[in-house]
């Protein structure tokens, strides 16, 4: 599987997705808009671990949707979630949306 891209949200396949399992499925809120970037539909799970989301999708394909983005479908199985940065001469900084 290839790495999946929504905005500033970037989804890359992993072996396995532990953690902490948590109670919603936002991969990301917007720091602007206040938009989130969830799943919306299909079966799935997110969890946490050294401050790092992972996500298993169960059912074949779940729909990540954003309120500003076209909505993606996402394979079965387990994704590391990742936020676009930006470097600027202050230093890194995650992408804002």
């Amino acid at each position: 599987m290839q790495p999946l891209r929504q905005g500033d949200v970037i989804l890359v396949p992993t072996g396995q997705a532990t953690g902490v399992k948590l109670p919603h499925l936002t991969l990301a809120e917007g720091e602007v808009t206040g938009h989130r970037h969830r799943i919306s539909e299909g079966k799935a799970e997110l969890y946490e671990r050294d401050s790092t989301l992972y996500l298993k999708v169960l059912s074949p394909t779940a729909l990540l949707t954003h309120e500003e983005h076209k909505p993606i479908s996402i394979p079965q199985g387990n994704w590391i979630i990742r936020i676009q940065r930006e470097y600027e001469p202050e230093g890194w900084h995650y992408v804002a949306d």
